[in-house]
Order: C-alpha cells, then sequence, then structure tokens
C-alpha cells in the first residue's frame, strides 16, 4: 500500500496535467479501506496477545496437579528370571501400551476450536511431567479441573492399583539456584515419525530415568514437561499427500522437505511436461523405484498417520546451586533424547536453548503451550518418552507406591464394630463389622510399631462404651492403661484389674478352683498344657503328668474348699495332709494312686520324684507375689459371673513388672479359666448368653494347643477373641510344630494384616491373594492394615484399610478406678500370707528328712 501510495504521488509530480491514482476516489477508498484492515487486524492481534498474556495465569490457577504412584513388584512377578529375552521386551511393550491407551483417549478429544479460543487459547492441555526433586522421581500429571475426573478414571482403568494423589504444586527452584532450560523441537516435518518403543530394544524411559537419579547432588533437579492436547485432523494431510505423491513415483527425497508452494509449482511443471511428453511420444520416463528402506520409513509414515495425535510441547528444565552442574545436567538429559532419532528417513530431535530464559521458565511454572515449539507426536510416541514406571524398571530413587489398594467390598455392614476407614479414589468408607461374624474371631498380625496395638485398643474401648463385657490380657502394660482412661465413669464398678505387681493388694487366682466336677479335668489338663508351655518339653514326661494329675485331683476333692498349686510340695512331704483330702475324695482311681501306688514306695524313690515335680513349681512357692496370688484358695472374682454380667476384667501382666515366666503362667491361667466359664455355658441356652470379648496382645504368650478349642468351639458360647502378635514363628513349639498357627490360620474369620517380614509374607500372601502379594503385605504403611473381612459368615474380598489414631484420655478417672478395684477385689497382703502359711506350713516340716527333700528341691 505505501507502494502505491509513492507511487501516486510520483505520478502527479512528474505528470502535472495527469490524473493520478490518488485522484480516483474508488481506488482512494480501496487503499484507505486496506490500510484500516491491516491496522485492524494489527489492533487484533495486539488485543489477542494481550488478553493471551492474561487468561495465561488464570488457566495455571484452574489446574489439579496430581502424583501417579504405581506400586513396584518383585522383579519375578512381572517377567521371570529364566524368560527369554524377547519375552521380557514383549513384556516391556504390553505395559507400556497401557500409557498409550490414556494419550489415545487424550487424542480422541475434539480439539477447541472457535473465535474466544482463538483469542484467549486454547484451555485444553494436559502437562504430564518427570521431576527428579530431593533425590526422588516424581510422576505427574496437571489437568484443567473439569477434566480431572476424566483423567483419574482413565488412569485407574489401566492401572487399578495406581494411587492418585491430588497435592499442592512441588517447588524445584531455590533462592541460591541457577536454572538453565531448553525446548526439543522437531528437525524435519511432524509426519516423519520418531523411534519408539516397539522398535526399541529396551525400556526407552529408562536411559531418562538413571539421569534424572544421578541429579541429586549440590542441590540439584531436573524436570521434563511434556504439555500435551488433542491435534487437529488436519496435521495428517501433508503426510497422506507425500504417500501418495511417493506411491505415483516420485522421488522421497525430492518430496519429503516440500513446502505447499513447492508442492503447486510442481503440479504445475507436472501437468506441463505431460502435455510436451504426448506431443512427442517418443521420450521415455522412467518410474522411480524406492529402495528398501524408503518403502520401509513409508510404511512408517503410514504407521504413524494411523495412530491419535498429539501438539506436544517439550521443555526439559535444570536446576542448580551449581551453575557448572545445572548445565551439566541439561546436556545430559537432551542428549539422552537422541535414543529417539530415526535418522535420514525419520525425524530428529533438535534441542533449542532460547537466550532469554526467564519467558522458557515462566511457561514451565504456567505450564503454558508454545504454539511456536510444536510438534506433533502420535500416542505411540508419546507413550515411549513418558508413561508410569514398570515393573522391570531398576532405575533408583523412583517414588514407588509402598502398597497396593483395593475397593472395599460392596456389601459393608453399615453398623457394629467400627474396625477403621478405607479412602479409595476420593470415597472414604467406614468399615463395621457385625457381632455375628466377631463369634468367627479376630486374628491381627503385624511388626512392632505397624499401628497393631493402637487398633485392638481403640477397639477394646468401642465395646467398653457400648457396655459389652471385655477382657484385656496384656503383656506389656500400656493396653490396660489405655483402656483405663477411656473407661466411662457409669461403668467403673463392672472393672476388675488384675495387676500381679500390686504386692501390698494381691487378687487370688487359684487354677484348682472347679466349679463343678466336669471342670476338674478340664483345670488339670489346661496345667499339664501350660507346665508344657513353661518347661522344655524333654523335662516333662509321662511320669511327671500322672504324679501331677493324680495330685491336683485330690487337692481339687472338695469343689467348696479347694487346694491350690502352693499346697503340691506339702502333698509330697506330709502325708496327715493328704489323709485330709482323702476322705473327701471320691474318684477310686485317684486313691488307690495314694494308697496302692505311694504307700509302697520306698523313701529314696519318694525323694527322687519329689525333687524331679518340685522344681516345677518350686519358683512360684518360692516367689511372694506368686505364692500370695495362686496360694489363695479362692479366686478374688468369678469367671464365669464376669462374663455373663458383662463385666471389664483387665489383666496387666506388664513383664518387666511382673516377669517373664510369671506373666506367661498367669497368662494361661487366665484364658484357660475363661475357656472353662464359656464352656459352662451350656447350661443356659444360647440366646440367653451373652456375647464376652477376650482381646490378648502377644497371645502366643498365653495359649496352650488347646487354642483350636477356643476358635472352633467358644464360638458357640459366645466367647469372641480379638488375638494379636508380631510373626508367625511366635507360633512354632520347641520342636518346629505348628499346631497353633494352623489353628488360628485355619479357625480365624477376620484377618488383619500390618506390616509384616518377608518370611511371614510368603505364607500370608496365600490368604490375601489374587488381591495382594508379598510385596504389598512387607511394605504397607504405618496405621494400615490389609484386611479379609468375615461378611455375614462368608470372607470378602481383601481390601487395605486406614485404622484410627489413639484418643486422649481421663488420667485421673483411670486412677480412680484402680483404687476403687483393688479395694474390692484385693486382700491385705498380711492375711493372705497368713493364711497360706498356716494351710501349707511352708515355714515348719512335719520331719527333718522331708524338711531336707523341699529345701533342696527349692
Amino acid at each position: 500500500m505505501l507502494f502505491l501510495f509513492q507511487f501516486s504521488v510520483t505520478t502527479n509530480e512528474n505528470f502535472p496535467g495527469s490524473t493520478g491514482f490518488l485522484d480516483d476516489p474508488v481506488f482512494f477508498a480501496l487503499t484507505m479501506g486496506a490500510i484500516l484492515v491491516l491496522i485492524l487486524m494489527g489492533g487484533i492481534f495486539l488485543l489477542r496477545a494481550f488478553v493471551r498474556s492474561k487468561h495465561r495465569q488464570s488457566k495455571a490457577f484452574h489446574r489439579v496437579v496430581l502424583q501417579i504412584l504405581v506400586p513396584k513388584e518383585k522383579k519375578t512377578e512381572g517377567a521371570t528370571q529364566n524368560s527369554s529375552t524377547e519375552d521380557r521386551l514383549e513384556q516391556v511393550r504390553e505395559e507400556v501400551g497401557l500409557t498409550e491407551t490414556i494419550f489415545a483417549t487424550i487424542a480422541g478429544l475434539h480439539p477447541q476450536h472457535g473465535f474466544m479460543h482463538w483469542l484467549r487459547g486454547r484451555n485444553d492441555h494436559f502437562a504430564f511431567e518427570i521431576i527428579a526433586h530431593n533425590n526422588l522421581i516424581s510422576f505427574y500429571i496437571a489437568v484443567p479441573k473439569k477434566m480431572q475426573q476424566f483423567v483419574e478414571q482413565q488412569i485407574h482403568a489401566q492401572y487399578p492399583y495406581a494411587e492418585i494423589e491430588e497435592m499442592i504444586d512441588y517447588n524445584i527452584f531455590t533462592e541460591k539456584s541457577t536454572i538453565v532450560g531448553a525446548y526439543l523441537d522437531n528437525k524435519r516435518k511432524d509426519i516423519f515419525p520418531f523411534k519408539t518403543y516397539k522398535k526399541a530394544d529396551s525400556d526407552p524411559l529408562s536411559p531418562l530415568l538413571n539421569v534424572l537419579a544421578k541429579s541429586h547432588v549440590e542441590n540439584s533437579s531436573l524436570a521434563i514437561q511434556y504439555i500435551i492436547r488433542p491435534a487437529h485432523h488436519r496435521w495428517r494431510r501433508k503426510g497422506v499427500q507425500i504417500v501418495r505423491d511417493v506411491k505415483k513415483g516420485e522421488k522421497f527425497e525430492s518430496i519429503a522437505h516440500r513446502s505447499s508452494f513447492g508442492r503447486f509449482m510442481h503440479k504445475f511443471f507436472k501437468e506441463f511436461r505431460k502435455s510436451y511428453e504426448k506431443k512427442d511420444a517418443s521420450m521415455q520416463h522412467e518410474k522411480y523405484q524406492l529402495s528398501a528402506m524408503e518403502e520401509e520409513m513409508l510404511k512408517g509414515i503410514e504407521e504413524k498417520l494411523s495412530k491419535g495425535g498429539l501438539d506436544v510441547c517439550v521443555r526439559l528444565l535444570s536446576s542448580s546451586d551449581n551453575p557448572e552442574m545445572a548445565k551439566m545436567n541439561l546436556d545430559n538429559l537432551s542428549n539422552t533424547f537422541s535414543q529417539y532419532n530415526l535418522y535420514r528417513y525419520g525425524n530428529e530431535f533438535l534441542v533449542m536453548v532460547p537466550t532469554k530464559q526467564s519467558l522458557l521458565i515462566s511457561d514451565f511454572i504456567y505450564r503454558s503451550f508454545n504454539e511456536k515449539r510444536k510438534t506433533v507426536l502420535n500416542t505411540e510416541e508419546m507413550a515411549s518418552m513418558w508413561h508410569l514406571p514398570l515393573h522391570s524398571t531398576e532405575a533408583p530413587n523412583i517414588k514407588w507406591l509402598s502398597a497396593r489398594k483395593a475397593q472395599p467390598p460392596a456389601n459393608l455392614p453399615k453398623a457394629g464394630l467400627l474396625l477403621g476407614h478405607v479412602n479409595y479414589r476420593g470415597t472414604d468408607v467406614k468399615v463395621f463389622m457385625k457381632d455375628a461374624d466377631r463369634r468367627r474371631h479376630l486374628y491381627v498380625i503385624g511388626k512392632s510399631g505397624g499401628g497393631k496395638s493402637v487398633f485392638i485398643e481403640n477397639l477394646a474401648v468401642q465395646d467398653i462404651k457400648n457396655g459389652k463385657g471385655v477382657c484385656v490380657v496384656d503383656p506389656h502394660g500400656d493396653f490396660v492403661e489405655y483402656v483405663l482412661e477411656h473407661i466411662p465413669k457409669e461403668r467403673a464398678d463392672d472393672v476388675i484389674i488384675f495387676n500381679p505387681s500390686d504386692l501390698e493388694r494381691p487378687v487370688g487366682l487359684n487354677m484348682l478352683e472347679a466349679k463343678s466336677e466336669d471342670q476338674k479335668d478340664f483345670a488339670v489338663q489346661e496345667m499339664i498344657g501350660i507346665f508344657y508351655k513353661l518347661f522344655p518339653p524333654e523335662m516333662i514326661g509321662p511320669m511327671f503328668e500322672h504324679n501331677m494329675r493324680n495330685v491336683m485331683l485330690t487337692l481339687m476333692a472338695d469343689l467348696s474348699d479347694p487346694g491350690t498349686i502352693i499346697d503340691i510340695p506339702r502333698m509330697f512331704t506330709d502325708d496327715d495332709y493328704v489323709k485330709i483330702y482323702l476322705k473327701r475324695l471320691k474318684d477310686p482311681v485317684v486313691r488307690a494312686f495314694w494308697e496302692k501306688e505311694m504307700a509302697k514306695t520306698s523313701d529314696f524313690h519318694k525323694s527322687e520324684m519329689l525333687g524331679y515335680l518340685i522344681s516345677k513349681v518350686g519358683r512360684f512357692v518360692g516367689n511372694e507375689m506368686m505364692r500370695n496370688i495362686m496360694g489363695q484358695q479362692h479366686s478374688s472374682f468369678n469367671f464365669r459371673e464376669v462374663m455373663d454380667k458383662k463385666k471389664i476384667l483387665l489383666i496387666n501382666l506388664a513383664k518387666g513388672t511382673t516377669g517373664e515366666v510369671n506373666a506367661k503362667l498367669l497368662g494361661m491361667i487366665i484364658v484357660a479359666k475363661l475357656q472353662m466359664a464359656a464352656m459352662a455355658r451350656a447350661d443356659i441356652p444360647e440366646d440367653q448368653r451373652e456375647d464376652f470379648y477376650l482381646y490378648i496382645d502377644e497371645f502366643q504368650n498365653f495359649v496352650t494347643d488347646s487354642i483350636s478349642t477356643i476358635l472352633s468351639e467358644a464360638r458357640k458360647y459366645k466367647l469372641d477373641l480379638i488375638i494379636a502378635h508380631q510373626y508367625l514363628g511366635q507360633l512354632m513349639d520347641d520342636k518346629g510344630k505348628s499346631a497353633i498357627k494352623d489353628a488360628v490360620l485355619g479357625n480365624a474369620g477376620t484377618i488383619c494384616t500390618f506390616r509384616i517380614g518377608p518370611e511371614d509374607a510368603e505364607i500370608m500372601a496365600k490368604e490375601f491373594a489374587p488381591t495382594f502379594g508379598a510385596y504389598d503385605l512387607i511394605n504397607v504403611e504405618q496405621f494400615t492394615a490389609y484386611t479379609k473381612l468375615l461378611i455375614d459368615n462368608t470372607a470378602a474380598k481383601p481390601f487395605n484399610m486406614q485404622t484410627y489414631p489413639p484418643l486422649k484420655g481421663n488420667r485421673e478417672l483411670a486412677n480412680a478406678i484402680k483404687e476403687l478395684s483393688r479395694l474390692k477385689y484385693g486382700r491385705d497382703k498380711s492375711i493372705v500370707e497368713a493364711e497360706i502359711m498356716e494351710r501349707t506350713k511352708l515355714d515348719q516340716g512335719t520331719s527333718e528328712s522331708k524338711d531336707d527333700m523341699i529345701e533342696a528341691s527349692l
């Protein structure tokens, strides 16, 4: 227009009499109109640049940053060690193909178009990022808020066990950081393919991850950012035209880089040449023959065009306190992308380091799409450059998902005992357990510190607040103290505390106290089993069982005035004392033991037998604490009454104050007593039996082989067990037999597994297969348990459950309840000792020789 204006002026000056262009009103109007159009278009483009700049920040704040974590399986779970190279490559391709499916869904979205999107810029792009920061490699996706649910659904569809965490944006910069960045651009046209995972000999992401893993020195960070969006379908047109031209006989190299104008001119001259050749029929035109490589590359172009296209802007960013390190890390990372290059007939990446770094950094932070640095990749190429780590990925410092998660059962109970909650894919569901299912017992296993104790403590407190009957057997003391702090005031009178370390007011516990004739044999058999647990098997034999059974049955002859374990030494040293019990003895077999067998045994053999037998009970007779507890003829509380009236029985067997052996003995006696009381409930109808909940922490210390009977039969009498311990090896006896372990795993209805060791994980994985594997059981988070819940007497599909944290209690109320219990159920130490000495005559002997035997045995 300026040229026309100048030409018009020059013409008027040189030819004064002539009529210039400007004198023509039509031409003048057209000229001014064109100038106005140019000014208007320039204004529109300036307005567009301003609007886009204004909206860039608002777009960034309307995005959600999602961190994607996937579980790291053992290598043997993905591809076995004996697999061939081809099998392993096929496994890699299958796994990378999962991510390609995600990109295919994005490529299938309808690209934004219209004037408003042209003016403000498209906002349908996603940011796929790999970040190496704080010595960890993390995978992120930044998506528009309205597309968050869509992306999460696509990820979970391909990676069911992936965890998607919405988070506050990360920051890889510091005040001292030197930041350098670069773009990756394609050397040739978009339709030329890059090398993909289907043609690679290994996972193409591995070299990138290894570079990222080594970037943590000197406070360094690295970032790979892919800004992608669905491409318009017109990107394929050039490729389709090239393929057609080559198939018509054109030289591949001559048309590969031809522009649209060049294509038009070529077509024009081609038509002209055809008309010339028609005039001269003698001229022959030889058709160009494609080479094998050109045919292969033509096939590659067609394959690229056959898949969904994505507009991609690739940014690399390096940050470090050391400028040289920042540049070196960027060079190493950018050089690694050369693995995707297909030279000559394919495409190559060019590293473009802009002079003005501030714009690149700003675009990185805002995750803006740079139209000038756009390239088109298909879904296969994109998946080759960004995909979630594979099972076979061995690059260090990747942030893996520690353990898999699974959806909770759809038929979870809506009421009952609250076990925990499941936060799965944005939905939080509470986990309840019905009372009927609790009768099949709850088994908890987990390493120390995993949250096992807090879990069962909260369950016990719930039962107490719900008015249930509860017994807690605690080998450490913390469990009992926690429960005491949470007992409601209205239930203070229901509490019975058994604390052996309270020497001033000992609570009586007599194992040889039976309420009926039927309970005698059970009590004796349990006591024999207890001795087998307390001593090595070689120290307990048939003779010990025979003699000890007859002695204990004799002491239990009178149900209203029974003997105790403390009386056993005197039974072997004082014939007159034996006669007192023989008067009440009705069992002829036991009477024959004393009148025929023992009466005919010489003093020498008696002395040998005495030392052998009394040595097993001597440690309890000689211990003041144990003697004052077990030497009382009548227990301080009635176990049957505790169960039927829904009392709260708290057994504090802290090993530090009670002693390990003493704690084991007392714990086993209490468990046996509760089992006896439960079996005695046969005298009332089942619908009148109240549920009673027995909590045993470190339960392997307090049960005998009869645990199988409790697990299988006690549920009929509504004695419901909640048992916990640390590892399965604790359930094996000294000979390596697994009777208790088999009984627990075979009978426990509900299983909660916190973090366990590798050996246990191999066994417990069979209970949770195929949903979870051994790797998950080893790496489960703290205060999280894999749960196999019994629902309506049917085992549900396993899931992982988060438990609730401990609650703050009332220490003053706990102390008051302690004092109330010890005054109600404890007895004055001096009175107890006087009664024991009077009955057992432990402070005096009947004859000198027998005194010597007792002294030697003790």
